[in-house]
């Protein structure tokens, strides 16, 4: 199967504490849109945005539906 090494439950913690930072992205190999979130965030609209990117992916990530760098799901709580 196509499963990553990566823990779901740290990925969702990081999402939920520090999602519109992209501390998650960062975490499961995202490194790209992790950068993108954590610029956006400087400024006001872009905390708009990545407010609702971070419980968007937050989302997937509680539905196990979250993938890493790889394009593997993070599935292992």
């Amino acid at each position: 199967m196509n499963i990553s090494e990566k823990n779901r439950t740290a990925t969702f913690l990081f999402a939920f504490f520090f999602g519109t930072l992209g501390i998650h992205r960062f975490y499961v190999g995202k490194t790209g849109s992790g950068i993108a979130m954590l610029l956006l965030t400087l400024s006001i609209l872009g905390l708009v945005v990545t407010a609702f990117w971070a419980l968007i992916d937050w989302i997937m990530v509680a539905c196990g539906s979250f993938k890493d760098g790889e394009g593997k799901l993070i599935k292992t709580w």
